[in-house]
This record gives C-alpha cells, sequence and structure tokens, in this order.
C-alpha cells in the first residue's frame, strides 16, 4: 500500500519542489536591488516627459501617455517577471536586466532627438520602446529577487510584504529626487546617462563571478560611452536646461541686437537688448496698443506680470513710461537666470522690474485689493495657458488685485474650433463687466466667409468702459493687423461656451495645438 507524501504546511518547511538552497542573495543585496530598480524606473518616467517637451509638448495628453506606458512597461514585467521565476532560476536573469536597461536608459536622449529630428512619424514608437523595455526589465527584478528570498511558506507575507514596501518606497526616492533635485541641477541627458551607467554597473557587480557577464558588462559599457558621446551632437540640444524647460537663445540675423527666447521649441519672447520698445510679435505690439490707449501717454504705472519669459512687456513699460513698476511672476527660476545672463536684466532699483520665481496663481494672492493698474497675462505651460490661471477664481484675484480703472489684458494660444479661447472669454465676461478681444479678422468672427486660422488673440477685461475705436486705431498704428470685438458680436462668437473654474477646466481638452510648433 502507498500512501501520498505530506502536504506543505506553514510550520517553515520548505516549499514544495523547492527545496532549500544557497542562492547567494543576502536580504540587505535583495532589498538594494529592488529599491534601485523600481526607483531607476520613476526616474526614466518622469525625465521622458521633459526629453519629449521640446516635440509634442507639455499637455495633459502628453503627460497621461508617458504614465501610461510606464504604468504598462511595470506590470508587464511584474507578470512575466514571476511567470520566468517560476520556471527557472532567476539569479542569472537579474544581471543581464540590469544591463541592457542601462544601455537602453543611456541611449534614450541620443534615441529621442534623432528620431524626432529625421522621422518624427517614428517619435512615439521609439519612445514606447525606450520606456516599455528598461521599465519592464526593471520591473522583473522584484518577482526575481522575491523568488529567490522566498524559501519557506511561514516567511511569504514577511518577505513579500517587505520587498513590496522597499520597492514602493524607492519609487517615492526616485520620484522626489528627481523633481527636487536631479532636474534642477543636471541636464536630461546627462542623468539618464549617468543612471544607464549606475544601472551597468549594478549588473556588473551582480554577474561578477561568470566571465561572460564580464565580457557582456565590457560591451554594455563600452556601448554607453559611445552613446554619451554621440548624444553630445546629436540634434534638439539646449542652451540651458531649466527646471521646466529646454531654453535656447536664438540670435536674430536681421537685427544685430534682436534675441528669441526658444522654450521647448516654441518661440516664447523677442528681446531687442539696445532698443527695449521694438516689438516685433504681434501680440506683444496689441498688448502695448491698450494700454497705450488706456493710460495716459508716459505716466507710470503698477503692473503685475503672470509669467516673465523674456520679460519683453516689462521692459516696454519700463522704457516708454519712465517710473513704473513691474512685477513679475515667473514660476523658472532658469528662465530668470537666462533673463539676467542673455539679456541684461539689472536689478529692480534700476529697471523698476522686480522678478519673483513663484507659481503665477500664488503671485497672484500675494497682491493686495485695488493695487495695480494693470495685470498681464502671459504664461504657457507647454503650448497653453496652465489651467489653474484661466478659472473664475484666478481672474477673481485679478480682479481683486486692479484698481476701479485696472486693466487685465492676457495672451491666448488656440487653433481649430478655438474652444479654449471661447471658454476663457466666457469666464472672463462671467467676472468683468467689460471684455474685448483681438485678432485676426476670421479668428474672432469678423471675416464670415474666411476660416479661422488661429494663433495669438489677445483678450481685455476691465470694470471699466473700453474704448474699442481707440483701440483699433492704435493697432492700425502699429501695423499689427488685426481687429478687435466686443459686445453682441463677441457674445455671438463666445455662443454656449462653458465658464472655466478650479472645479472644471479641460483646458487641455479644449485647446487644439498648432502642429507647425511656433508660438508668436
Amino acid at each position: 500500500m502507498t500512501t501520498s507524501p505530506p502536504s506543505p504546511v506553514a510550520d517553515g518547511s520548505p516549499l514544495a519542489d523547492d527545496p532549500p538552497r544557497d542562492h547567494g542573495l543576502g536580504p540587505r543585496a535583495a532589498a538594494v536591488l529592488v529599491f534601485g530598480s523600481s526607483a531607476a524606473v520613476l526616474v526614466v518616467e518622469i525625465v521622458a516627459l521633459r526629453l519629449l517637451a521640446p516635440y509634442l509638448g507639455l499637455t495633459l495628453e502628453t503627460s497621461t501617455m508617458v504614465i501610461g506606458i510606464a504604468l504598462t512597461a511595470i506590470a508587464l514585467g511584474s507578470w512575466l517577471g514571476g511567470r520566468i521565476a517560476d520556471q527557472v532560476d532567476p539569479l542569472p536573469l537579474i544581471a543581464p536586466a540590469l544591463g541592457v536597461s542601462g544601455v537602453v536608459v543611456a541611449l534614450t536622449p541620443l534615441l529621442l532627438r534623432t528620431t524626432a529630428q529625421w522621422s518624427p512619424a517614428l517619435l512615439l514608437l521609439v519612445a514606447s520602446a525606450t520606456l516599455l523595455v528598461p521599465g519592464a526589465l526593471l520591473s522583473a527584478v522584484t518577482p526575481f529577487v522575491t523568488k529567490l528570498r522566498l524559501t519557506s511558506l511561514a516567511e511569504t507575507g514577511t518577505v513579500v510584504g517587505r520587498l513590496s514596501g522597499v520597492g514602493t518606497f524607492g519609487a517615492i526616492v526616485g520620484t522626489v529626487l528627481t523633481g527636487f533635485v536631479l532636474v534642477s541641477r543636471l541636464p536630461v541627458s546627462s542623468i539618464l546617462i549617468g543612471l544607464g551607467t549606475l544601472l551597468v554597473l549594478s549588473a556588473a557587480l551582480v554577474g561578477w563571478r561568470a566571465r561572460r557577464r564580464r565580457r557582456a558588462t565590457a560591451v554594455a559599457l563600452a556601448t554607453v560611452v559611445a552613446g554619451s558621446l554621440a548624444t553630445a551632437f546629436a540634434p534638439g540640444g539646449c542652451d540651458a536646461e531649466t527646471r521646466y524647460h529646454c531654453a535656447q537663445v536664438v540670435a536674430d540675423p536681421g537685427r544685430e541686437s534682436g534675441r528669441t527666447l526658444v522654450l521647448d521649441g516654441l518661440s516664447h519672447s523677442y528681446v531687442d537688448v539696445e532698443d527695449p520698445t521694438y516689438l516685433k510679435f504681434a501680440y506683444v505690439r496689441a498688448i502695448a496698443s491698450v494700454a497705450d490707449t488706456a493710460f495716459p501717454g508716459g505716466e507710470p504705472l503698477t503692473a503685475h506680470h503672470i509669467g516673465g519669459g523674456g520679460l519683453t512687456f516689462p521692459r516696454y513699460l519700463a522704457a516708454a513710461r519712465p517710473g513704473t513698476r513691474s512685477t513679475v511672476s515667473e514660476i523658472d527660476a532658469g528662465v530668470v537666470r537666462i533673463d539676467r545672463e542673455r539679456f541684461g536684466l539689472g536689478p529692480s532699483t534700476a529697471t523698476g522690474i522686480g522678478v519673483r520665481v513663484e507659481d503665477g496663481r500664488l503671485g497672484l494672492r500675494r497682491l493686495e485689493a485695488g493695487s495695480h493698474d494693470l495685470v498681464v497675462g502671459d504664461a504657457f505651460g507647454g503650448v497653453s495657458v496652465p489651467w489653474h490661471l484661466t478659472t473664475s477664481q484666478a481672474l477673481g484675484d485679478v480682479r481683486r488685485a486692479l484698481d476701479e480703472d485696472g486693466l487685465y489684458v492676457a495672451n491666448l494660444i488656440d487653433h481649430g474650433e478655438l474652444a479654449f479661447a471661447r471658454a476663457e472669454v466666457a469666464t472672463l465676461a462671467a467676472t468683468f463687466e467689460h471684455v474685448a478681444l483681438l485678432g485676426k479678422p476670421a479668428d474672432i468672427g469678423l471675416a464670415p466667409t474666411a476660416s479661422a486660422v488661429g494663433g495669438n488673440l489677445v483678450v481685455v477685461a476691465s470694470a471699466r468702459r473700453l474704448d474699442a475705436p481707440a483701440i483699433q486705431e492704435a493697432l492700425d498704428a502699429r501695423d499689427v493687423g488685426w481687429r478687435i470685438t466686443t459686445g453682441d458680436d463677441l457674445t455671438a462668437w463666445t455662443g454656449d461656451a462653458r465658464v472655466l473654474t478650479d472645479d472644471h477646466a479641460p483646458v487641455d481638452q479644449l485647446l487644439q495645438p498648432d502642429r507647425s510648433r511656433t508660438a508668436r
């Protein structure tokens, strides 16, 4: 008579069909591997957003796509890694997973920038691959390590729980370290090349006993070095990588003292460092036309600017209206540094321009009630105005800061059906008594037979009546080529657009970007 072997019980006995063995991986080494691989996945995800921003824009859709691909990689790696770990000894697989991930991560800047330059149609495919491959391989490390450490049923909960916690903590550290330290101090290409090198060296450390691993590591390191050198010559480089942007300063070949500030591939500001009254972009000339009309010529103003860029309009006010005091909320300290180093911004005591490195919405809250003649909105995150600056609550802060005759003037960019611009005009109309819209005739409904093209629009709002004929005369004098619309015509143009609020402001969905990727 034969008997069946007893079932395993939770008494410290070995797992069925898996006798104790020397897996060569202690608890500290296991924790380090899980912590490091989890942190690396998040570093790659965050930095990938910055690499893609110059080509796809820093929009909600871009962020959602990158996060979705990263989560897919994590899920795929965890699932397949667990399946593989149950079929073969996972220890020899850890080093290749780290090494291949390191090579792909280090080559990512070169691959993405070269693809964007020579084959833009393939950019999404290449970007997906450079996220999926290292993300899946690094995510597979956790089930590999868990299988190696899990040798008896009695410690299942402890081992799985500990390594899961360590991996989550690693992801948190990777996120915080990248967002608060690495991006503000290093170019994104340097971050990825450094991380790739670290992963390849980790692979060498894990597989140092096998000679073939040594040869593979040497090849991987050579690839990383070659890719690093090639990245320096890859297209799409930046003059400076700030915390938020890839920034370039482009000289104007037709005007010796002219400079254009390009952020993430978009022309944000044009500055003549010798003549601040020279205004090249049409929307800036339109804003100047409004200010020149609304206030007596030469009279100094108290102005607040939401968004700085090259500080074109604050410089204009300082030159055209001596004694004007301008405060600027600019979130990117790197852009402010460029203003000082490349555009010759002097101290506030000499220029009357004080720049605060802060979020525009928080800057509005600092302003005292009725303290300003003029508030100018010209802040952009990628291709759109940051949503929290477009809502009725944000515009309520603007109105509170203005005196009874004060003006709010804002630059908007939209294309296609101009759904975002219509919604913002509707929101302004719900906040201010008088609103006007400036733009190309076809875009603002004054050329019914022509199709809207889109681009820059300037909206004006105030508690006082706006002198539309005088503004139109000023636009014509500056050769802007724009028209102004108010009253019933503007109401008809706005239609049934929904008012934007802090609770519901789908700016990224309403706005249709320009596929040519220029913002002038």
